[in-house]
């Protein structure tokens, strides 16, 4: 029993270090990263090459992450800015009823554990998110920020 469920159409790259209880489909994941346990990426996310994904996240369509990236344990992003469970005929909403909602972190950033990011965010290059905070605007390159929502704390280049 292997304890993973990834489908056909996951594209792994060389040297991918899988956790058990993972489940992967229709994403695509870069040369020697780490998936922790219980992650889910789901169809069309993309995640770069070196990256560790910690246990328990959850990496929805539409989320692309650069090369070296870190995500915290329990890290959840949203691809829907108004989510809804029906649609106006009352019947539960399908794929045709929504559009997905892009988030993009760059190359380099952490996100701490706990974090909650929001659709239609940009974190940038070798940026830091605090963890437990909620990202509901772009994070601005080699930038500190952290709370619910996360504000700008200091650039990481006043720390050297």
């Amino acid at each position: 029993m292997s304890f993973l469920s990834i489908s056909d159409d996951v594209r792994l790259g060389k040297d991918v270090k899988l956790s058990k209880f993972i489940n992967l489909y229709g994403c695509q994941i870069g040369d020697n990263t780490k998936i922790g346990a219980f992650v889910e990426v789901q169809k069309n996310a993309r995640i770069g090459r070196n990256c560790k994904i910690s246990s328990h996240s959850f990496i929805c369509e539409g989320v692309i992450i650069e090369d070296d990236v870190f995500i915290g344990h329990g890290v959840t992003f949203v691809n829907d800015t108004y989510p809804r469970a029906t649609n106006s005929d009352g019947g539960l909403q399908t794929e045709s009823d929504w559009k997905v909602e892009y988030t993009l972190v760059k190359r380099g950033a952490s996100i701490g554990s706990g974090a909650t990011i929001l659709a239609n965010v940009t974190i940038g290059e070798n940026a830091i998110v605090g963890a437990g905070s909620v990202v509901t605007r772009d994070v601005p390159p080699g930038a500190i920020t952290a709370g619910n929502p996360s504000r700008f704390m200091r650039l990481i280049e006043d720390e050297q």
